[in-house]
């Protein structure tokens, strides 16, 4: 960032007009949202034929997470400068994983042997049909634990990035990475410069995206609406309630967790990212919002290095709405279908869906596979039986994409405080609504209110937001241009080799 001048300062003095209700993303979203279930609602026709437009956004998102991920942890672990510390982020990460997926297992069913949903059901086995089942899973097999590790080797580069594959993305970055602080961060200069800068172009591009998001909502929400309806609430009315009321208490609990272990009000930091998390709910899918909720962690004190690899990672390993969702529904089945698990069966079936939850991330009907894969274990009652939750899965979606979400939020925070890549005042600060680095700002389009935020630090003798969190500021990432030749007599300090080679003008 250039330093002012006197007239910039003055121009900065002058008080910024306040953004039109209208113009504020959160409330366009909100309006999409509405007229969303209003369409599909009483034009359901018409609502089940927008698919496309939520389709499209989420494609839209799609396009740029793999590079995103790629430039974000490489350019993150460069800056931190140090491997060990990379691998304590990822041990520390996957232990607080398992034990946050295991508690919200317990924690279903628990809720599951209380509210008693599938109780008084009587289904009759004979009159179930694999067939839908099939068409929702695509008759996939479920993976094993081994099968499951080895898929996130990838066996080309090329191929992960073209097949979004994030798990594989994520593990050539953490190489790509360490193979730079191992070499030394000096040598790689060039490579981190030009990395910056697809980066910064990669966040530019991700703020014109985000100018479509409540298209995106309007049209997936109207066919969510319009395609299952509303009726089907009285169906499931039950297993709805005890699936939203469970959500609803393990919030609260991340809640003490985020305050207990890093000091952080969720509830403000629920205001601060309302606008990523009504987005999630509009499209059903927390992919749509993990380069902005990326964005709003770094911004809020966590390191990019820390971000970049317990987001991407917790979006396979940490899905505590899908683990909360899972437990209950799998005691529902078993009591739809008049069977009592007494405590060694719910035990079993604890240890089955820890492993199947880990490794049905990102497969088409992931959640049934689960299930089926349980119930084949279990033998209990027939897997065609998990055809029974075909009309109100769907439903669950905004239960488990908030918590599956808030669930990842809070292992940031959690992770990054216990690796102390974690400033407290830099969150009070984003919770203020000041952008506090300079990537963050072009990724949520404000450098305008970026610059003036950043005038009035230098005006009064505070030193300037560096370029990401955890990482050097604006200034000490150089620009590389090639120079011309001097003339023949002209005085050079060293020799001539450098005078032909790149040159390093800071802006």
């Amino acid at each position: 960032m250039k330093i002012p001048d006197s007239s910039a300062l003055k121009a900065s003095s002058v008080p910024s007009k306040k953004k039109p209700l209208y113009r504020s993303l959160f409330f366009q979203i909100l309006i999409a949202v509405v007229a969303g279930v209003l369409i599909g609602h009483f034009w359901p026709d018409l609502g089940s034929q927008l698919r496309p437009l939520g389709d499209g956004f989420i494609q839209l998102i799609k396009m740029i997470i793999a590079p995103l991920i790629f430039l974000v942890i490489v350019t993150g672990i460069s800056a931190v400068g140090d491997v060990k510390a990379v691998g304590r982020v990822g041990v520390k990460a996957l232990l607080y994983f398992t034990a946050a997926t295991l508690f919200a297992l317990v924690f279903g069913l628990i809720v599951g042997n209380i509210v008693q949903p599938g109780a008084g059901l009587h289904i009759d086995p004979s009159t179930l049909s694999q067939e839908a089942l099939n068409q929702k899973t695509g008759t996939a097999p479920p993976k094993d634990a081994a099968h499951f590790i080895l898929d996130i080797i990838p066996t080309s580069v090329i191929g992960a990035f073209a097949s979004n594959s994030l798990l594989q993305v994520l593990f050539f970055s953490v190489f790509f990475g360490a193979a730079i602080v191992v070499i030394g961060r000096e040598r790689c200069m060039p490579v981190i410069s030009l990395m910056e800068t697809v980066l910064e172009l990669i966040f530019k591009i991700m703020s014109w995206i985000m100018k479509v998001a409540p298209i995106g909502a309007f049209g997936a929400m109207a066919f969510i609406i319009g395609q299952y309806g509303l009726d089907t609430l009285s169906t499931y009315a039950l297993l709805i309630t005890a699936c939203y009321a469970a959500a609803i208490v393990f919030i609260g609990l991340l809640f003490l967790v985020a305050w207990g272990f890093a000091r952080v009000p969720l509830w403000q930091f629920l205001k601060y990212t309302r606008e990523e998390f009504l987005l999630a709910l509009g499209t059903a899918s927390t992919e749509a919002v993990m380069p902005r909720i990326m964005t709003k962690l770094t911004n809020a004190g966590c390191s990019r290095a820390t971000t970049g690899l317990v987001v991407p990672t917790g979006y396979s390993f940490n899905l505590d709405g899908a683990a909360i969702y899972l437990s209950i529904s799998l005691l529902f089945l078993a009591q739809a279908f008049g069977h009592h698990l007494d405590l060694g069966q719910q035990l079993a079936a604890l240890g089955v869906l820890l492993l199947t939850s880990k490794g049905m991330a990102g497969v088409p009907g992931s959640s049934f596979l689960a299930l089926s894969a349980t119930a084949a274990a279990l033998g209990i009652f027939p897997v065609a039986g998990v055809a029974l939750l075909l009309g109100a899965d769907r439903l669950m979606d905004s239960m488990r994409v908030v918590v599956n979400l808030l669930g990842n939020c809070v292992a940031t925070f959690v992770v990054s405080k216990w690796e102390g890549q974690f400033d407290r005042s830099v969150m009070v600060r984003a919770f203020r609504g000041e952008i506090t680095n300079h990537d963050s700002a072009i990724m949520l389009g404000v450098e305008e209110v970026f610059e003036d935020q950043e005038l009035e630090r230098i005006t009064e003798g505070r030193q300037p937001s560096p370029k990401f969190r955890g990482g050097p500021n604006p200034d000490d990432i150089p620009e590389f241009q090639m120079s011309r030749r001097s003339p023949a007599g002209a005085g050079h300090a060293g020799p001539p080799q450098e005078r032909s080679s790149a040159a390093i003008n800071h802006e």
